[in-house]
This record gives C-alpha cells, sequence and structure tokens, in this order.
C-alpha cells in the first residue's frame, strides 16, 4: 500500500516535470507566433513563412527516429537528457535574434524541433517510473503542461503587442534555460524504473511488430494529422475571421489563439481521469468524435456570431489534446518494458513525420478554396481512422493490459 509520503513524493515529482515541460515547450511555437511580423520585416515568402513552422516538426522526427534507433531514451539518464536537450532548444531559439536570413532561421527551427525530441519522449517516461497506479492522469497533466508550454508564445505576443518580436523570443528561451536548470538539479526518477536497456538498433523496429502497439499507433497517427495543424494554423484562421468579425471574442486572435490552445489543459485532465476510469480505447474514440466533429463546424462559425465561434473553438481545442497522452500511456503498457522510451520515440517520429505534411498541405488547401473558412475539413480523415483503430484495439484480449483493465 502506497504511503503518504510516497504519495506526496509522487505528486511534488509531477509537478517539477510539467514546470519543467512548460518551460522548454514555449520554444516549439516562438517562430509561429510571430509569424506576422516576421513575414512584414523580413519578407519572408508563403512558403518560407510554413517552414518555420514545419522545420521544428521535421526536426523532431529526425531527433526521435534517431534517438529510438540507438535507444538513447533507454540508456541515457532521463534528467541529464532532458537537460542537455533543453539548453540546445534555448540556443537554438535564441539565434533568432541574431537576425538571420530565412535559410538560417529555419535551419535553426530544425535544431530546435531536434532539440525537443530529447525532452518530450524521455519526460513522458520519466512521469511514468512515477506513476503505475494513475498514469493515465499524470500523463494528462504532463501533455497539459506540453499544451500550456506551446501556447504560450501566443500569450507573450498578446501580451506584448506593439514591442518587438523579439521580446517573444527572449522570453521562450529564458523559460527554457530555467527548465533545464530545473530537470538537471532537481528531478530525478521515481521508484518504478523501467529496465535498462543496451544499444539494438532492431528494437526500434520490433515495438511495431505486435498487433496492439500498431493498432494504438495508427490511433496516435489520425490524432497528429489533425492536431499540429490545428494548432499550427488556427492564428491563421482567427486573423482571417477577425478581418470581418467585430466585436472579436477575447480581443485578438493571438489571445483567442492562446485561449483555444492553453484549454487544451483541461482537456488533458477530463482525458487522463476518464482513461483511468472507463479506459484508453473509449477516452481517445470520444476526444476524436468530438474534435473530428469541430473541425468540420468550425468553418460554419466562420463569419459569427464571436461568442459560437469561441465555444466550437474552445471545444476543439479541449478535445484535439485531450487524448494524446493516452496513447503514450497505452504504449506504456503494452510494449517490452525494457524499450518504453524507445516505443515512444519511434511513435512519436512517426507521428509528427504525419504533421509535417499536414501542415505543409493545409495552408495550400486554404489557398485553393480561396481563405481559411473551410480549409480544416482537411483534418476530419484523422481522427476518423483513429476512432476506428482504437475501437479495434478494444476488442483484443490484448487490451486488458491498459489502466489496470480499463480498456
Amino acid at each position: 500500500m502506497e504511503k503518504a509520503s510516497d504519495g506526496r513524493e509522487r505528486w511534488m515529482a509531477l509537478a517539477l516535470i510539467c514546470i519543467g515541460v512548460v518551460g522548454v515547450l514555449t520554444t516549439w511555437f516562438s517562430a509561429t507566433a510571430i509569424l506576422p511580423e516576421l513575414i512584414a520585416e523580413k519578407g519572408l515568402s508563403a512558403s518560407e513563412a510554413a517552414w518555420l513552422t514545419n522545420a521544428v516538426q521535421l526536426g523532431f522526427v529526425v531527433g526521435a527516429l534517431a534517438t529510438s534507433l540507438v535507444n538513447l531514451p533507454d540508456i541515457v539518464r532521463m534528467n541529464r537528457l532532458i537537460a542537455f536537450s533543453s539548453v540546445l532548444a534555448a540556443l537554438a531559439n535564441a539565434s533568432l535574434l541574431l537576425d538571420p536570413g530565412a535559410a538560417f532561421a529555419i535551419f535553426a527551427r530544425f535544431v530546435t524541433g531536434v532539440a525537443l525530441a530529447g525532452v518530450y519522449p524521455p519526460a513522458l517516461k520519466l512521469m511514468a517510473t512515477w506513476f503505475v497506479k494513475g498514469r493515465g492522469l499524470a500523463l494528462g497533466f504532463l501533455i497539459g503542461a506540453l499544451t500550456l508550454g506551446s501556447s504560450m508564445p501566443h500569450l507573450f505576443r498578446a501580451l506584448t503587442s506593439g514591442a518587438d518580436w523579439r521580446t517573444v523570443v527572449t522570453l521562450a528561451s529564458a523559460s527554457t534555460l530555467a527548465a533545464a536548470l530545473l530537470f538537471a538539479l532537481a528531478i530525478g526518477e521515481g521508484p518504478y524504473p523501467f529496465g535498462r536497456a543496451t544499444f539494438n538498433p532492431r528494437q526500434a523496429l520490433n515495438v511495431f511488430s505486435s498487433k496492439p502497439i500498431l493498432l494504438a499507433n495508427i490511433g496516435y497517427f489520425g490524432h497528429m494529422w489533425e492536431l499540429y495543424a490545428m494548432w499550427a494554423w488556427f492564428l491563421a484562421f482567427a486573423g482571417a475571421a477577425a478581418k470581418t468579425l467585430n466585436p472579436f471574442p477575447f480581443g485578438s486572435a493571438s489571445m483567442l489563439s492562446f485561449v483555444v490552445v492553453a484549454s487544451g489543459v483541461a482537456g488533458c485532465i477530463l482525458g487522463g481521469l476518464l482513461s483511468d476510469r472507463i479506459g484508453r480505447c473509449l477516452t481517445t474514440s470520444g476526444m476524436m468524435i468530438a474534435s473530428g466533429a469541430c473541425a468540420l463546424s468550425i468553418g460554419f462559425c466562420f463569419d459569427g456570431p464571436g461568442w459560437l465561434l469561441a465555444a466550437v473553438a474552445i471545444v476543439w481545442g479541449i478535445t484535439v489534446i485531450g487524448d494524446s497522452a493516452q496513447f503514450s500511456a497505452a504504449v506504456t503498457e503494452l510494449a517490452d518494458q525494457n524499450f518504453v522510451g524507445t516505443a515512444l520515440a519511434l511513435q512519436m517520429g512517426f507521428g509528427f513525420a504525419l504533421t509535417v505534411v499536414a501542415i505543409w498541405v493545409t495552408p495550400i488547401v486554404a489557398q485553393m478554396i480561396g481563405g481559411w473558412q473551410w480549409a480544416f475539413v482537411l483534418l476530419v480523415p484523422g481522427p476518423i481512422l483513429g476512432t476506428v483503430a482504437m475501437l479495434t484495439l478494444r476488442t483484443l484480449p490484448e487490451a486488458s493490459r491498459l489502466a489496470h483493465g480499463a480498456r
């Protein structure tokens, strides 16, 4: 039976890890949040602007796949790997302050993505060493921290309206360096460590060899097709709507974008609570059905009224990320326990590769159809496919290993 002191210790570890993740993840969309200013000041083309966002995704893919091929998350102590990667992310992000040309800026964003691959998957595994019971809720808090961190550049921009765009970059880099110190000095592994792996590249492919893990990954891939394209381009959608909608919800497109993305924190906590109670498969399926419905319907709210646009957008912000942690929780329960970090990194590597395509094609579709109003319909097939995969997983006997039998 868990002692009260042990319970306090694990919740303290949860709080510290989440605070650290919020700090580091401010670098993810730091350039995306200031794209209007960068386009105006540097004369970026539409393609260059899109790649400032997509380079982070591509860098994350390369970093995640590279670390999984050498089993790095299962060999190096997680807090050390996260701290080193956080410093690299801060430095790469801060290099934007040097006013580089478009090519160097895109490369810097790529390096930022590589560095974040050394933070996000290991942080998930680090969290899991503190929790067996309640792991779904704990990982929900962690993805909530990721969500809040990803939304912070929009808040920085909204609160410093009229200030130089470099303020947003400076705040994001400073937050990341502070988080690096936190991981290096205050956070360690919990009482439920996973087995320590040795170098074995074959394991990078073996994590996909079982049908349950494959279905969990397909569910994750469908979820990812929708998530980052929505996060990346909601500011553009809101900015287009703001041109004709007055008054505009929360006063500006940046503030609405912050509220929408940050609302996902509530979704992550709700997803964790539901997942531990009614099951991983039912929770993820329900979230994807709701988020897909929002992607399909938000175009009808483009012209207002403002309260309806805000309501649908916030529900979308809650549900589009609310299931994310549960796909990772499922992998920690279904995979070989000696290679959980590798399994998570590989799942995310392929998942984020899909986000590169979704982020790239969404503005192209918007241009083809004459605006942003109906562009997000493109994202609907993702949650449909993901829902089918997770409901199929629920029928398999191996699903009994999820959430202590809650499917």
